[in-house]
């Protein structure tokens, strides 16, 4: 410390001296209210000294009020981003809600046009193994449900109860390979019993010389006493003809994607 002191005794010297000066300065001019030259002579030795703190002090502060500013401004960009966001989550809430009230508007006017009593549903599940072709509702025996009831969406048929719970229940779909609903071609009235194949469905029955062709309408005959006539089931998409053979050999797609079905409706009644 007193290497320190000893290096650097003109410098602290100086210091000393410029503050005494500057303290007796002070003084004076509270004191008086005429500058003298000793006064005059401090204020030119002191200016620059004077002018370096002043631009110092002011960079000083301009930094501080520019750190100020921009933490406020991160703070709010933050709270803008999060504003933000739940606005984004609040739209799309809106637009699902929209598509799904038009998806049940679609489906309710389905059912009036039946003019039965029916009950909506929603999918809860789905089975689309080798095995089976199902789909789990969210309606059961709390709901008045039973075993073998039809279930449709505004498309056409999705196919029946097999099982029911307290709270849900299990349905068949029309592609399922234990599925058999009596159908015939809207066009021509020509009869047959549409299979489920897994993805598609076989028309098996329909004689040879009846006529059927790709992109015809195929819908539910009303035999059997499940499903209602008129039903929309699917869209021919080939037909073959043996030459010594007794029936057609017709496939169809479904009127419905099951993979994108949410809604559906399980009918509940008679006709009104």
């Amino acid at each position: 410390m007193r290497e320190l002191l000893r290096r650097y005794r003109f410098f602290w010297l100086a210091i000393i001296l410029l503050l005494a000066t500057v303290i007796l300065y002070s003084y004076n001019l509270r004191q008086k209210t005429a500058t003298t030259f000793f006064e005059r002579a401090v204020l030119t030795f002191a200016a620059p000294f004077q002018t370096s703190i002043d631009g110092i002090a002011d960079n000083l502060t301009d930094i501080w009020g520019n750190y100020l500013w921009l933490v406020d401004t991160r703070q709010r960009n933050l709270e803008l981003e999060q504003e933000n966001r739940q606005l984004h989550s609040q739209l799309a809430q809106v637009e699902e809600a929209s598509l799904q009230n038009e998806r049940l508007r679609k489906l309710l006017a389905f059912v009036d046009e039946l003019d039965r009593p029916a009950l909506p549903a929603q999918v809860i599940g789905e089975d689309a193994s080798n095995w089976a072709r199902t789909i789990v509702i969210d309606k059961g025996i709390q709901n008045g449900l039973q075993n073998g009831l039809p279930v449709v969406a505004a498309q056409g048929v999705v196919g029946r109860i097999i099982k029911i719970g307290p709270a849900s229940s299990r349905v068949l779909l029309v592609t399922d390979a234990s599925s058999a609903i009596a159908a015939l071609i809207q066009r021509t009235r020509t009869r047959g019993v549409a299979r489920g194949r897994g993805a598609d469905l076989s028309i098996d029955y329909a004689l040879r010389d009846a006529d059927v062709q790709v992109g015809d309408l195929l819908v539910t005959s009303g035999m059997g006493g499940i499903f209602p006539k008129g039903l929309p089931l699917g869209l021919i998409e080939s037909v073959e003809k043996d030459q010594f053979g007794l029936f057609q050999q017709v496939k169809a797609s479904p009127t419905i994607d099951f993979s994108l079905l949410e809604e559906v409706m399980v009918i509940v009644g008679e006709d009104r």
